[in-house]
Order: C-alpha cells, then sequence, then structure tokens
C-alpha cells in the first residue's frame, strides 16, 4: 500500500466474510420443489442487456459493470483491503491439470481501485504474478492470503508501492491432485479464526493442537488462529469440491460444494457445516473418522451447479429481511442466488430466489462479496475454465471476464462509508466500542478487529457493552471482539454473555466457549443444553465436547434421547441436533461414564454409538447383537449401523445370522439390509462359512438363499472363497428359476482363485447352453465362464442371433463379449466378419477382437467389405481399427486404408458434424423421450439416473437439462469421449502379469482398487498388482449411439434431457 496516500490511521483492518444478525422476511410466492429440493421463491424481475449479455435480476435493483479488460481480464475471486482497493485473483486462461498449472505458475493478481469514486474501477496494477492457479482471497492486516494449491500464501507490500515484495507460505497441505481442488480459501470467521477447504482425496497429515496426529483424504473445512497455530478440522466430507465458507451472525458455518450427495438431482449444493459432522458422498475416505451414524444431512440441493464463492449479506441496505441471506454463486447455472435461511429447529432450510442470472452460457460467477455501501459485487470469470468441468470442455479463453455491481435502485449514497476519515490508531477503546453501533458495516467490523487488537486494555469497555450495550448488534458484536482476545478476563467477560437476554447474543458467546475450550464455563452452558431452542442446546453440546467437561455425560445422553423422541427416523432438524449432543460425548472419550449409563437407562442410539467410538473398553459384541432383535426400532437400526462397522464380531455374528435364516418361522428383516450386512462381515471366516452353508443345504429357505447369494455378491472378497465356489456350482447344476438367476448373477461378481475353480466354470458353461433356461441367463453365465475352449455349431448360432440390433442392448454386449473371449474356428470367424455388416455402432468394437486371431486375408478382407457398408463402423475409432489392420496382409491393409480416412475426422470436423446435425433435431417430443431413455434400444436407464431410477455407472441426470446446453447434451450423446464428468472419468489400471483393465474407480485404497466396467460389474484389483494407473482417454459410454438411433428419436431423447432440470 502506498503510505503517502493512507488516511491518519495505518493499520489495516480484515476486509472478509463474517456476519450481522436480523429476521428473515419473504417474498410472496413460494414454490415447494415435488422431490424435496426445498423452497424456490419466484419475484418479478426486470432484464437488462450490459456487456453484450442480458441479466434477469428482481425488480427494484440495477446492476452496472464494475471491472472489465483491460484492468481485469479473468477474475476469479475478491477481497478488499481497509481502504476499499479491491483485490482479484485473474487466471492467465490456462486450463491446464493441476501440476501443469504449478509448474508455469502463469496467473496473477491485480489491485484495482475507484479513485473518483463512481463504483466503477477506473485504475488496476498487478499486486502479484507467476502464481499457482489462485483459489480465493481474503485481506488481513496488510497483507492478502490467497489459496493457490498446494500452499496458502501470505502476500504483502512492504514498500507501499503497490505491488507485493514479500511472500509467504502460511499454510502447505502438500497436495497437489489433477484438478486442483486440493484447496480454497481462506475465510475470516467472525470469531477471529481462519477457515479454508481441503478437497480432492490425497493423504495430508497435520499434528493437532492436543499433540495427537490427524492423517486424513477426506475433505474438509479446517480452521486456526493467524498465526497459524491450533489448526484443527470443523467438518469432515467424501466431497470432492468444497469450495466457499460463510458465517451466519451467531457463528453458524456454511459450505458450498460440489458432490455432496449423488443421486436424484441432488448433486451438488449448500451445508450447514455443524461441527464433527462427516457428510457425502460415502466413499473409503471417510473410513477411520469419528461418526454419529449415517451421512449428515444436506441443507439446500442445488442438482450439478458447480457452487463457487459464498458469502453472508451483513447490512441492511437491501432491506432488513436481506441480513444474514447467503449468497451463491453456481457456476454451472450460470447465475448467483439468494438463500434465506430460515430456522429450522438446530437448522435451517433456505428459500431460494435468483439475484443475478444470464442465459449466456458463457457467464460463470465463481465469487460474490458485499462492498461498504451495501451494494454486491459479483465475479465473472467468463469462458476459459475447463479443468475437470464437463459443462465448459470447449475452454474460451478469449471469452473474457468481468466484474459486476448489483446495487437497489434509489438507495442513498453513504457518506464515509468504510471510516476512512477516522484516525482509527488514535482512537481509545471506549471510544472504538462506540462503533459498534455504527450501522456501516465496514466501520463496525473495523472496530471489531481494532478492539481485538488493543486486548487486556479493551476488555472492560467490551464487557460494559455486553452488560449495557442497548442493541443486540452491539452486545453481539462485543462478544466477537472479545473472541480476538486472550486471557482469563476475555473468557469471564464472554461468561457474562451466556445469560444475554437475545438467543443470538447467547448462540455467538457458546461458540467463543467453544472456540476457546473455556473449562470455567461448563456451568452455564451444560444448563444451556437444556435449553428450549434447539439452536442453542446444539451449540452448547458442542462446547461441551470440546471442554472435556465429562462430569455433563448423563445431561448430553438425556438430551440426546429426548430429541429423537423415539422416532425411527429423524428429520434433519433433529439429526442435526441429535450429532451435535451425541458427538460431544465422543469427544469427552469418557468410557466408563457411558457404560454407566448404559447399565443405568438401557442401550439408546446415542449411549450405543458413544461406547462405539470408546474404544477395546467401549462397546462389546455381546451388548449389540441381540440388539439386532430389539423391538426399538432406532436401537435395532442402530446396532445395525455399529454392527456394519465391526468385522471382528463376525464369529459371533455368524451364528447370529444363521439362526434367523435357516428357519422359515423366525421372523427376518429387511432382505436388502440383511444381505447389506451379510457383505459387510464377509471378510470373516465365520460368515463365510455361513453364507456357503445358507447356500448349499437343503433345509434352507429359498428367500434366505437368495439373501446369502446377494451378500456374497455384494462382498467384493479379493479372491472367492472355495466355500462360496462349491456351493454356487451346486446351485448352477441343480436349481432353476430366480436360485438360478441369482447364482449366475453372483458368479459373475466372484474373483477366480488361480487355481481350483475348474468345477465351477464347467457348470457355468452347461448353463450357457441349457435351452430352457431365459437367453439373459445363459449369456450372463457365458460371460462369467470367461474364455470358451470352443463353440458348438448351436451354440455359435444361438450367440450371433444375440447380436441382431433388435435384441436388447445388453443381451447385445453380452454376446459380443462371449464371442471376443471364445475361441473360434475359421468359418465362425468367417460368418462374424459377415455379421459385421448389420451390426449395431455400440458392439462392432466389442467384436474386433475376434479379428485378431488367425489374420487371414480371406478373413481381412471379408471384415473390410462388410465394415464399409456397415452402420457399425461409426462406432469405431482410428486407434482401434488400425493396429488390427497392421496384423493382415499388405492387401488387406490396402482395402482398409479409406476406412481410416473416414474415422480419421479430427475435433473441428465433429464439431462441424455437431453443428451440422443439431438444426435437424427441433422437433422433439419429451414423452417419447422418455420413454425411449429407459427403452432397451438407447438403455440409457441402464448407467443413468433421472430422479430415483437407473443405473449408477454413469452420471445422474435428473437436473442435466439445467447445466448442460443443447449443444453439450448432443456432444455427450454422439461424442461420448469428448468430455468426462468429474468423479466418472475413465482410468486404465495396468495389472502385473495381466491384462489392462478399465473402468471408473469406484474405490483407490491402500490395500486394493476397483474399478466399475459395466452397468452391473466391478473389477477388484490387489494394489500390489497394480503396475500403474492412469487417466483414461475413452468413455465406458460407446460411440454409435447417433447411429443406433433415427434423427427423431435422437430429437426426442435430446428434447428428454433438455427437459430434465
Amino acid at each position: 500500500m502506498n503510505k503517502s496516500q493512507a488516511p491518519s490511521s495505518n493499520t489495516q483492518a480484515p476486509m472478509a466474510r463474517s456476519r450481522s444478525p436480523r429476521g428473515i422476511g419473504g417474498w410472496s410466492l413460494v414454490f415447494l420443489w415435488s422431490l424435496g429440493f426445498g423452497f424456490w421463491s419466484f419475484t418479478q424481475a426486470a432484464q437488462t442487456n450490459l456487456n453484450g449479455r442480458t441479466f434477469t435480476l428482481p425488480d427494484g435493483f440495477t446492476v452496472e459493470l464494475a471491472a472489465s479488460a483491460p484492468l481485469v481480464n479473468r477474475p476469479i475471486s475478491i477481497a478488499f483491503d481497509e481502504r476499499g482497493r479491491l483485490y482479484a485473483t485473474d487466471s492467465s486462461g490456462s486450463s491446464e491439470k493441476g501440476p501443469t498449472q504449478y509448474e508455469r505458475k502463469d496467473h496473477r493478481i491485480v489491485r484495482l481501485e475507484d479513485t473518483t469514486g463512481s463504483g466503477v474501477f477506473d485504475k488496476s496494477v498487478v499486486f502479484a504474478d507467476k502464481l499457482m492457479f489462485p483459489e480465493g482471497a481474503m485481506f488481513y492486516e496488510g497483507s492478502l492470503y490467497v489459496a493457490a494449491p498446494p500452499q496458502i500464501w501470505k502476500l504483502s507490500d512492504t514498500d507501499g508501492d503497490g505491488v507485493a515484495d514479500q511472500r509467504e507460505v502460511w499454510h502447505d497441505g502438500k497436495t497437489l491432485t489433477g484438478c486442483a481442488n486440493d484447496l480454497h480459501g481462506p475465510y475470516l470467521g467472525p470469531d477471529g479464526w481462519f477457515y479454508w477447504c481441503k478437497g480432492a482425496f490425497a493423504e495430508q497429515r497435520y499434528t493437532l493442537a492436543n499433540g495427537k496426529p490427524f492423517v486424513t483424504r477426506a475433505s474438509h473445512i479446517f480452521r486456526a488462529r493467524p498465526d497459524g497455530t491450533g489448526i484443527e478440522p470443523v467438518l469432515t466430507g467424501g466431497m470432492d469440491n468444497p469450495v466457499g465458507v460463510a458465517f451466519h451472525s451467531t457463528g453458524e458455518r456454511f459450505l458450498s460444494c460440489t458432490f455432496v450427495q449423488p443421486g436424484g438431482g441432488k448433486r451438488d449444493g449448500l451445508l450447514h457445516a455443524v461441527y464433527g459432522g462427516v457428510y457425502g458422498k460415502e466413499q473409503s475416505a471417510l473410513d477411520g473418522h469419528p461418526r454419529t451414524g449415517e451421512l449428515m444431512p444436506v441443507m439446500t440441493h442445488m442438482g450439478a451447479a458447480a457452487p463457487c464463492g459464498l458469502t453472508t449479506y451483513r447490512s441492511h441496505v437491501f432491506g432488513v429481511d436481506w441480513a444474514d441471506n447467503l449468497l451463491a454463486c453456481y457456476f454451472n447455472l450460470h447465475k448467483v442466488v439468494r438463500h434465506e435461511l430460515i430456522p429450522d429447529g438446530a437448522t435451517f432450510k433456505t428459500k431460494d430466489t435468483d439475484l443475478l442470472a444470464s442465459t449466456d452460457v458463457d457467464y460463470h460467477p465463481t465469487d460474490v462479496l458485499e462492498d461498504a455501501d451495501g451494494s454486491i459485487l459479483i465475479v465473472d470469470t467468463g469462458g476459459w475454465y475447463k479443468i475437470c468441468c464437463p459443462t465448459s470442455q470447449l475452454a474460451k479463453p478469449d471469452v473474457l471476464g468481468a466484474i459486476y455491481r448489483v446495487r437497489k435502485i434509489g438507495h442513498p449514497k453513504r457518506e464515509d462509508p468504510r471510516g476512512l476519515k477516522l484516525n482509527w490508531p488514535a482512537l481509545k477503546p471506549a471510544d472504538l466500542a462506540k462503533f459498534l453501533s455504527d450501522d456501516r458495516l465496514y466501520v463496525r467490523q473495523h472496530a471489531i478487529h481494532e478492539l481485538g487488537k488493543r486486548g487486556d486494555p479493551a476488555v472492560p469497555v467490551l464487557r460494559e457493552s455486553v452488560l449495557k450495550g442497548s442493541a443486540i448488534d452491539t452486545r453481539r458484536d462485543a462478544v466477537w471482539a472479545l473472541s480476538r482476545i486472550s486471557g482469563p478476563a476475555a473468557r469471564e467477560a464472554v461468561r457474562t454473555a451466556l445469560n444475554d437476554t437475545d438467543s443470538s447474543v447467547r448462540h455467538a458467546a457458546l461458540h467463543v466457549v467453544s472456540v476457546w475450550r473455556d473449562t470455567n464455563a461448563v456451568g452455564r452452558v451444560q444448563s444451556a443444553v437444556e435449553s428450549p431452542s434447539p439452536a442453542l442446546a446444539r451449540v452448547a453440546a458442542e462446547a461441551l465436547g470440546r471442554i472435556y467437561a465429562t462430569n455433563a455425560v448423563a445431561a448430553l445422553l438425556t438430551a440426546a434421547d429426548r430429541s429423537r423422541a423415539n422416532a425411527a427416523t429423524m428429520s434433519e432438524a433433529q439429526r442435526v441436533l441429535w450429532h451435535s449432543l451425541t458427538y460431544a460425548v465422543i469427544e469427552l472419550a469418557a468410557a466408563e461414564a457411558v457404560g454407566a449409563q448404559l447399565t443405568a437407562r438401557g442401550p439408546t442410539a446415542a449411549t450405543l454409538i458413544a461406547l462405539a467410538h470408546s474404544g477395546a473398553a467401549g462397546l462389546k459384541s455381546e451388548t449389540v447383537i441381540p440388539l439386532l432383535h430389539s423391538r426399538d426400532p432406532v436401537v435395532k437400526q442402530t446396532a445395525l449401523w455399529i454392527a456394519s462397522q465391526r468385522p471382528e464380531w463376525g464369529k459371533r455374528l455368524a451364528a447370529t445370522f444363521y439362526g434367523d435364516l435357516s428357519q422359515e418361522a423366525l421372523p427376518k428383516p429387511e432382505p436388502a439390509a440383511m444381505a447389506a450386512l451379510l457383505a459387510a462381515f464377509a471378510k470373516s471366516l465365520e460368515v463365510q462359512e455361513t453364507l456357503a452353508s445358507l447356500v448349499v443345504e437343503a433345509n434352507i429357505p429359498r428367500d434366505s438363499r437368495l439373501i446369502a447369494l446377494r451378500a456374497m455378491a455384494a462382498a467384493g472378497l479379493k479372491e472367492t472363497p472355495a466355500a462360496w465356489l462349491g456351493g454356487v456350482t451346486r446351485l448352477l447344476t441343480g436349481e432353476e428359476g430366480e436360485v438360478l438367476r441369482e447364482a449366475v448373477a453372483t458368479a459373475r461378481t466372484f474373483t477366480l482363485p488361480k487355481q481350483g475353480h475348474g468345477e465351477f466354470l464347467k457348470a457355468l458353461q452347461e448353463v450357457g447352453k441349457l435351452e430352457v433356461a431365459p437367453p439373459e441367463v445363459r449369456l450372463d453365465a457365458l460371460v462369467a465362464a470367461g474364455g470358451l475352449a470352443s463353440v458348438s455349431a448351436p451354440l455359435f448360432t444361438f450367440l450371433r442371433a444375440n447380436l441382431e440390433t433388435a435384441r436388447p442392448m445388453l443381451t447385445r454386449s453380452a454376446a459380443s463379449k462371449v464371442l471376443a473371449k471364445a475361441k473360434l474356428t475359421d468359418a465362425q470367424r468367417l460368418a462374424l466378419a459377415d455379421t459385421m455388416k448389420s451390426i449395431s455402432p455400440l458392439d462392432a468394437p466389442k467384436l474386433l477382437p475376434v479379428f485378431d486371431k488367425s489374420p487371414s486375408e480371406e478373413l481381412g478382407l471379408k471384415l473390410v467389405a462388410s465394415l464399409k457398408d456397415s452402420t457399425g463402423l461409426r462406432g469405431l475409432r482410428v486407434d482401434l481399427l488400425k493396429p488390427l489392420l497392421t496384423k493382415y496382409p499388405k492387401s488387406v491393409q490396402d482395402a482398409g486404408a479409406e476406412l481410416l480416412t473416414v474415422l480419421n475426422a479430427d475435433a473441428a470436423k465433429q464439431r462441424a458434424h455437431l453443428e451440422e446435425l443439431a438444426p435437424t433435431l427441433r422437433d422433439g417430443d419429451v414423452r417419447r423421450g422418455h420413454q425411449l431413455f429407459s427403452s432397451q434400444k438407447a438403455a440409457c436407464s441402464m448407467c443413468h439416473t433421472i430422479g430415483y431410477l437407473g443405473g449408477k455407472l454413469g452420471p445422474d441426470l435428473t437436473r442435466i437439462g439445467q447445466v448442460r446446453t443443447e449443444m453439450d447434451l448432443l456432444e455427450s450423446i454422439v461424442y461420448p469421449s469428448a468430455s468426462f464428468v468429474r468423479s466418472y472419468e475413465p482410468f486404465t489400471v495396468v495389472v502385473k502379469g495381466g491384462e489392462d483393465v478399465t473402468g471408473i474407480v469406484r474405490k483407490d485404497a491402500p490395500d486394493e482398487v476397483v474399478l466399475a466396467n459395466g452397468p452391473e460389474t466391478e473389477v477388484r484389483i490387489a494394489r500390489a498388482d497394480v503396475v500403474e494407473m492412469r487417466p483414461g482417454k475413452v468413455s465406458l459410454m460407446p460411440d454409435g449411439l447417433e447411429q443406433a438411433l433415427t434423427r427423431q428419436e435422437l430429437a426426442d431423447l435430446l428434447a428428454f434431457l433438455k427437459a430434465s432440470k
């Protein structure tokens, strides 16, 4: 900063995202989404054209251009310093993967100034250059803090020339993954702590304040003091990309993130980030983290929205009902949304209204920030970004971004909104305290910061403000100032706020007690657990756990039991309160006290879960296993969940399972839940033997036999036990109907040992020859049997018939797999070459391995001739066909050269084809498209979900029409390998001594890798057998769907996907 231009102050107050209070208002029209996505509020809206784009915003508001090129080109995140200069991280336009960007470091930060006071920035200087991809900005105490994975940097201008001459690493996460989503932030909490997000799933290691090591692959919100000490996790999650953190005036946290709960259109959104909570998605990175049961609920679902920047509106400039509203940027939805927070027990619901939206696909909001005058700055990063982003695969670095300002029409201009005319260093604590009642937001924030810096001398006046302040805001802000002061006097002053008449002041005080672990507050905090306010009871419970109030175990457990009200299932509000009460008991680690409560009150869900986290001295199998038959649905559900986490209980559970399932008269649990529980214990030798017995013993009820088979299929063992092979072999040779079908389906999931499976494979082959069996069962059996040593004439006829395009896609696919691996005669290969004339584009690539063997001139010429007139040619690629043709004589290669020329279409030709195709697909019918989506012809629903129905191999498409343009959707159908949705990228694993395996990574753990390579199939590979793991270039979705459908069908399918919002 240029010190000569500074006001009389030379101090640097933080300009970060903390909140103010106030009530929640409402719009008049409210729509409740039928699938439970929350309240969506519709208001009258105005349209305006600006900067070449059409924007929609609520009536009574206006939008203007605040900054654009050449001052800033592709802004990402923004932050103000205390003088009102705006720091904008500015992308170079590079969309390379993280490691490449780390080597190049070609991004920058610019400092923008509005020298005229008009609200339009007119001056720019490069504050810092040669930076890694920046993913956050926060100004604090004269320095700009920026997350640039793998570090958070502290950038300072010490000589006032506008350029950062001092660069320090404030935090080093030490991990950088391909998508570079390892870090976002930091964000300043109202408590004075720095918060930031860890994403991706690379392992990070820390030493916590208590000296204990913390090793994690999961996603987190972390926090630490401004000096970097006291680091601790606040939230844990299985989501890929946690991004923005914002705070309620009471200190409650909110997180914008992607992939919080895949499925049903509920993929991205906002979380109420409750301390100790474990959030979705469910995956192995969560293993080992303490949790209070199933994943915590998501506050607001937005579909595949790609949430980015998040802030809390703090002033009253837009109206009293705007205070404490969340403002969130949605990259994929091309809009910023206002989320009104509506208290719901211990958590919140939201009422959602568009603030600034555009139909322009290159408008991508990435950050939002309230200015000192109450207007809102919105960052549009432009069209450059495509890193791991399926909606932006066409990078457009030439489409530059901008910063927009949204104002309320008619709001008068405020004099000195930042307090720049004040001589802050000269103000005494008593003078500073007066500004806690100022109606200028940034002045109040500056006063809080200055009072915190003054330390103990400021405590008496702050204590007086807490006790005698007439305004609720003043008393609460005094608490936040005290949070930034260490020492017993500040802690005692905060404790006085625990008796405040206003619940929001008490809430803030409980938060401060929690972060400081103030043990002297235990008595008053414990009484707050009994508060009729669920929100206060929740934060009080959080505090009790953190201050190790072991004498509070009984009170916490009583409150937890009361919060569930003996309900088998909890509402989201109940779940949040119950979590905090139970998690507090877990943190207390008081196994003896919890055990005494178990004896005194009997088993309850909270008591059981708390003991389950107490280590060896905690919960015993003899306590839990009998509860699997409890008549209390809550206790039974809890016992099932705890048992599923304890594979070492397998021996005792095996006897219980056998007793439950071997007798027809005994009541049985829900079959799917029982199969899942058995699968969870399948590593236990005793449970393996029990499952084998349930499969083969003659007196076992049919339904129990089916449960056992499904448990085997879901077990996912690295090597299938011999007893299972023997049991399933017996079923394959002696059963029919549903049991035979289930036995074959189970057989397909087995990972065979190197020896001792001959009879098993023979039995599968015999099922494949069984003409009375359904065709799909025969084909599944043959696929499971692997390569056939020979194919009889009747069987070859059967397989060839099932390649006909009229057959279901999965049927054709299975027949192709069997033939591709079978040892065929020359005559059979020639017959299949003839079949290639009418082969589906989806199946042509699967049959190519047939022609890899015995490459004679006759076979090659027949294959080339068939493909020249075949629609199946569109399903092939040069990289598949060219290596095959090189194995044939030169005459075949010459004949096939024309085929390679046809296939060798580059990206420009693909784009041209799409642009030519799109206008012919205007008259699609949504209802017909829905039928086609679910039909065997397109078979989309085998891999994709719409709503609650469909497969899980590919991305959920419930809201795909909301986030993908028509051209995006068409490209994904015609050229599925052009882009990949994050977490659905194909990977190729090179296996030691075996074939390469390609699929979508379902598990990447220290002991094994699991790849999904089909709608219902997975491949498990021991980590020791993995030679290399590399990103794949070819989608599991086959090419050629365009050729398999008529133009009308393609138009109908496109219309249906566009309507899926």
